[in-house]
């Protein structure tokens, strides 16, 4: 065997229309579905074998993967998901994935139509949110590795070259970031070198925002102690409520103290596409840098986030790392530069920015705009729904697409149980979170298949169970 290509070519064809066919079916009768199965034990064991050394035919793995993969997986796509913040994918999306696979185009450097196609969807996302044209950015996994970089790219305009050769060590540098903060930020501190102490979580004021008071005591009181303030990182649409940090008082701070303005919005900075949410991101354009992710809000299939830095040349300085083999030229197939591996640090990068290219090509910033606006009417409604009920309390406030409810006379453990019961019947997949001391259950509405009528169903069946007659 002198390739890895097929002997028939005919049958790989059939196989290939085959699984298409089989996809879209699947898309088409995700409501007739369960909305998650939890994996049974013989297939998870099934799954602990040998390293392979014979090949196995392609018909027969993918027989193993509809029966045995296919339908435990985390159920995202369907409509009556409701529990993360993950988002539910789309067609065109898929379909450029198929394309991307088949191009195996190494997207980390060179001068080719895959480099060209990330730099359209990098200024495509900075005129979605605001951000002035030039703007650098580098597409990544997710919103956690693009905190990370922009946590670096502040460490660079705080140390300069100093910080790639000495390292952190002395520095003293503190960032500050609301108590509700996603985990990845001061995981971003830590893999930065700076470790998880030099930030500090402010506290929350009533609606869950990072309090701007307690902000500026705490950069004052590090200033005064010796401390090097180099980080202010606002939260666009928090991970528990959906909640804005007032942006412009954010970056007003930063801006008084020389520290870099970061927002982590991970899905609520796409509020911004829609005229109804628009406001709630007001500010957002001054950031010195964003995190996002496509897979949420847009529907872009994973993984696909982005990180956008106002200033090309500290991002450049942050990532770039010359080497004679990688030496870009002023034409062939080295030209181009910079290349994304200049702006982020992966080198070997897949064709994700077709994915993205495609998916807002299809549905337009109009149409994206139309999820937006649909996940917040639903969650409102479920607010509704839930302030209406003599047996349901909301746990706080809904300005975005989340909502966290608790259920009176019901102990935490009951309430966490009654999460786990709805997730593996298959009906419902909310999650759970701790407000106020209590457990909350939590809706992110999220996927643009998620309708009216799921809301209502979701409500009904919680106050089904709450209310049925205890067993026996």
């Amino acid at each position: 065997m002198n390739t890895l290509d097929p002997a028939d070519w005919s049958a790989l064809r059939a196989l290939g229309h085959q699984m298409l066919d089989d996809m879209v079916d699947h898309l088409a009768t995700l409501r007739d579905q369960p909305v998650w199965r939890p994996m049974p034990e013989v297939l998870r064991e099934s799954f602990a074998a040998p390293l392979p050394v014979q090949g196995t035919a392609p018909e027969a793995l993918y027989a193993r993967f509809r029966d045995e993969i296919q339908p435990y997986v985390t159920g995202n796509l369907h409509p009556r998901f409701m529990g993360w913040v993950h988002g539910g994918g789309n067609p065109v999306s898929m379909l450029a994935e198929l394309l991307a696979g088949a191009m195996n185009a190494n997207c980390g450097g060179r001068d080719h139509a895959g480099i060209v196609v990330e730099r359209q969807v990098i200024a495509w996302a900075a005129a979605m949110l605001g951000m002035p044209a030039g703007t650098s950015g580098v597409l990544l996994t997710g919103s956690s590795m693009a905190n990370f970089c922009a946590v670096l790219c502040a460490r660079q305009k705080a140390l300069g070259e100093a910080g790639h050769e000495t390292g952190v060590a002395g520095a003293r540098l503190t960032a500050y970031a609301s108590a509700g903060a996603h985990r990845c930020i001061p995981a971003a501190l830590d893999m930065a070198g700076l470790g998880r102490a030099a930030l500090r979580k402010i506290p929350l004021d009533d609606q869950f925002r990072m309090d701007m008071d307690k902000l500026r005591a705490a950069i004052a009181a590090d200033a005064a102690a010796g401390f090097r303030p180099f980080l202010v990182a606002a939260t666009a649409g928090s991970v528990d409520t959906g909640a804005f940090d007032d942006l412009h008082i954010a970056a007003e701070i930063a801006a008084a103290h020389g520290a870099w303005f970061h927002v982590d919005g991970a899905f609520g900075a796409l509020a911004a596409l829609s005229p109804a949410t628009r406001p709630l991101t007001a500010g957002l354009g001054r950031a010195d840098s964003i995190a996002f992710d496509f897979h949420k809000w847009p529907q872009v299939t994973y993984s696909c986030g982005c990180v956008l830095v106002r200033d090309p040349a500290i991002h450049t300085a942050t990532f770039a790392q010359p080497a004679p083999y990688l030496a870009a030229a002023p034409r062939g197939l080295a030209g181009g530069f910079p290349w994304p591996c200049d702006l982020g640090p992966d080198l070997s990068r897949g064709f994700s920015a077709l994915k993205v290219w495609m998916s807002l090509s299809a549905y337009g910033t109009q149409g994206l705009a139309h999820v937006v606006e649909t996940s917040c009417a639903l969650a409102q409604r479920l607010a509704a729904r839930v302030r209406a009920s003599n047996r349901l309390t909301l746990l706080a406030p809904v300005p975005l697409n989340i909502v966290c409810f608790g259920i009176k006379g019901k102990s935490d453990d009951e309430v966490i149980d009654l999460v786990a019961d709805l997730q593996e019947d298959g009906l419902f997949a909310p999650s759970t979170t701790r407000i106020g001391g209590r457990v909350a259950i939590r809706c992110a509405i999220v996927n643009h298949r998620t309708r009216a009528e799921d809301i209502d169903a979701l409500v009904e069946e919680i106050l089904r169970r709450i209310m049925a007659p205890a067993a026996g």
